[in-house]
């Protein structure tokens, strides 16, 4: 579970709460305008649908479940393993390693380590692997295009909403009626309130935690990438440690050099 996701979603959720009860004193139906839910939450789903394909719209519990745990290997703890496992390839030879590799739990690591094991050439590891990365960068992207599309068009949708209430009110005015003029003006800000509440407190920054994650698996990608060649060239494992903490910014790679 990641804490700062948890922390964030609560903070925002308490703010909500607590200012909508301020302003309604406890009369929360003031909020509520199935016209405005209709166009906003309806109008955004049905622009998912149109600009992404089935099989993607289908991975959405996926994009959710990823902001909320966050499984990708920390930069020390590969630094650590690849460090162990040059040790005893360096002592023992690349062979050994085979004992290893059923005990390594992520995928891209171990699919790496049993080609370099099973003698497959340098290129041919750096290319399938680098495939693998693309993949993963493609799958990523359509997280971040989910949530790109809501906090895009959900204030859209409430505009629409909004401009629809005012057409309604408008057209009251000839007759008077005060109600229906305060419920069409209802609907016109309300609507507003929906579209920005989804874009700006769910989708944008979910959006931008997943972008954020994404771009730390990739670099600990590359870090194992790396560490594989290393160790297949047979480099000295204090080499093969030095290359991947070249990917961690200078004031912490003290730390984790004493770690490794």
């Amino acid at each position: 579970m990641d804490k700062a996701s948890v922390i964030g979603s609560l903070m925002g959720v308490f703010c909500c709460v607590l200012v909508g009860y301020m302003a309604s004193h406890g009369h929360w139906a003031m909020f509520y305008s199935e016209k405005g839910m209709i166009m906003v939450f309806g109008g955004t789903i049905s622009v998912i649908f149109m600009a992404m394909p089935m099989e993607r719209i289908k991975q959405v519990p996926g994009y959710f479940k990823r902001f909320f745990f966050d499984k990708g290997v920390k930069p020390a703890t590969v630094i650590t393993l690849i460090g162990q496992l040059a040790e005893k390839a360096r002592r023992d030879g690349i062979l050994s390693l085979e004992a290893d590799i059923a005990k390594i739990d992520d995928a891209f690591l171990s699919s790496g380590l049993k080609m370099a094991v099973d003698g497959n050439a340098p290129e041919t590891i750096e290319s399938t692997l680098r495939m693998e990365v693309m993949a993963m960068q493609d799958r990523h992207k359509a997280g971040k295009k989910f949530f790109d599309l809501i906090k895009l068009y959900a204030p859209g949708y409430g505009l629409v909403a909004t401009l629809i209430g005012q057409v309604g009110m408008f057209g009251g005015l000839a007759n008077a009626e005060i109600g229906h003029l305060g419920h069409m003006l209802a609907v016109a800000v309300v609507a507003t309130m929906y579209g920005t509440i989804l874009a700006n407190a769910v989708a944008g920054p979910i959006g931008d935690k997943l972008s954020l994650r994404s771009g730390e698996e990739i670099l600990g990608r590359e870090m194992m990438l790396q560490g594989i060649l290393s160790i297949q060239a047979g480099d000295n494992p204090r080499a093969t440690t030095d290359k991947m903490l070249a990917f961690i910014p200078q004031p912490s790679r003290a730390a984790l050099k004493i770690a490794a």
